[in-house]
């Protein structure tokens, strides 16, 4: 019967409106601000789907093929729009001259693949203008698995090749230098600066391996371009200077600054307690950071690698300068290579659009994308789920 006064007190007290530490006050600058964040992750949401729509739509006509009027429609706008101007049409000779192999005139331009010259070369007579587009289309029609899983990419001549197996291949031996390369130094660098280091060094280190993160990636590969590949050559005796392993030495300068912080961080969140104990057990430092606080943060290290991973993997402007840039199908590496991402940045500003080879270039922003996106969904579910609960001890 005594909690009753009180209870109708609290309820008094919860609707006075005079009390000013129990009133709601809706202000405006956070509803904004609200609303602000749910508008920003909605747009970012949506744009990520967008993107990933346009791409999908865009690979469609190589499995599905498209419509023939739509296509050959866009074939004669882009073959109009891309056609260079006549200055000389008395010296300008036609498509069959040219197939032939006449003697060229001295202002005709020299004739680097005569395999998709019939295309190319403007010509004054549209029966030849239609034989050129129906070769073409029958062409575009050839395309089928066994041609895109060939080991021949040459998607410019009389019978285009969409094999993709080289560039996987020379994504994938760009990618091993630079993992292997890259995560041990990223790694032991991050359990120097974690553990070793004294302070003053410590307070150095990290921002300027931060700041070699912020490097343009043209920067490095005009590195290797220029630098580095010669060195390369000069101390191996190498037969290409620009070959896989040189692009795969450039992508681990990118790769070293990801998996430093990471596993950096990851070292500074284990509870120093456990380095303590290690060390009144009689270990060493560097013991008790190798062998306790290294396997404690692996969750996070682990996450640095893959990260690291899909760095390596989509990296374009290193792996376009300083791999060759050659779709070689070899295991070798020391040959030239070409990666997907590196084949996309070359390729995309020349090709025409709605062909085959733009389709085929899109099917590899599909196949980046589904690297991508297995790399975060690991990260995700193994090191955040399995790991953790493991090395929590449920």
């Amino acid at each position: 019967m005594e909690l009753q006064p009180a209870q109708n007190e609290a309820t008094t007290n919860s609707t006075n409106p005079t009390n000013p530490f129990l009133q709601r006050r809706k202000r405006r600058s956070e509803w904004f601000i609200e609303r602000g964040i749910t508008v920003v992750a909605g747009v970012s949401i949506t744009l990520i789907f967008l993107i990933l729509s346009f791409v999908v739509r865009e690979a469609l006509p190589l499995f599905f093929g498209s419509d023939k009027a739509a296509q050959t429609s866009q074939q004669r706008t882009a073959e109009a729009a891309l056609r260079p101007e006549i200055y000389n049409p008395d010296v300008v000779l036609n498509a069959s001259e040219t197939a032939s192999g006449s003697s060229l005139s001295p202002l005709q331009p020299e004739i680097y693949n005569p395999d998709v010259t019939l295309a190319t070369t403007p010509s004054r007579n549209p029966a030849m203008k239609e034989q050129a587009i129906s070769n073409k289309e029958s062409n575009d029609e050839k395309i089928s698995a066994s041609n895109i899983l060939s080991t021949t990419w040459q998607p410019v001549s009389s019978s285009p090749k969409f094999g993709i197996m080289p560039l996987i291949v020379g994504t994938a031996k760009t990618t091993i230098v630079a993992i292997l390369i890259g995560a041990p130094l990223g790694i032991l660098a991050a359990l120097y600066a974690a553990f070793l280091a004294p302070k003053r060094i410590r307070e150095f280190i990290k921002p300027m391996v931060e700041i070699l993160a912020a490097f343009p990636s043209v920067v490095i590969g005009f590195f290797c371009l220029l630098a580095l590949g010669s060195l390369m050559q000069s101390l191996f005796g190498l037969e290409y200077r620009l070959n896989a392993f040189v692009g795969g030495l450039g992508l681990a300068i990118a790769v070293i600054p990801i998996v430093f912080t990471i596993t950096e961080d990851a070292l500074s969140a284990v509870p120093k307690t456990l380095l303590e104990a290690s060390l009144a057990m009689g270990s060493s430092t560097w013991e008790a950071a190798y062998k306790v606080m290294l396997p404690a943060a692996f969750p996070g290290v682990f996450a640095a690698v893959l990260l690291g991973i899909g760095r390596a993997f989509g990296e374009t402007m290193i792996a376009l300068m300083a791999t060759g840039n050659a779709a070689l199908f070899s295991a070798s590496f020391t040959d030239p290579a070409r990666t997907l991402s590196a084949t996309i940045g070359a390729e995309m500003g020349e090709v025409i659009w709605g062909s085959s080879h733009y389709s085929i270039l899109f099917f590899l922003g599909i196949l980046l994308f589904v690297v991508s996106l297995t790399l975060n969904a690991v990260t995700e579910f193994f090191v955040k789920e399995r790991l953790a609960k493991k090395l929590q001890g449920s």
